[in-house]
């Protein structure tokens, strides 16, 4: 039997979301193992003056299996 957890972390990236999860599951990575999933909770971007998008950020949700 397995049994897996769920953390949630938050990532940024000055390109794209999908930039922000990769670099977020990179760097989680680094310290959990059995990564098997994960889910983007939220997402939220930062504007300058003029509206224009100057930074993505992403919420996740991480699952992994225990050991």
């Amino acid at each position: 039997m397995s049994v897996a957890k769920i953390i949630e972390l938050n990532a940024a990236s000055k390109t794209s979301m999908e930039d922000a999860v990769k670099a977020g599951l990179k760097k989680c990575a680094e310290s959990v193992k059995n990564i098997k999933g994960a889910w983007v909770n939220e997402i939220k971007v930062v504007t300058d003056d003029g509206g224009n998008v100057v930074e993505w950020r992403v919420n996740l949700r991480v699952s992994f299996v225990v050991e």
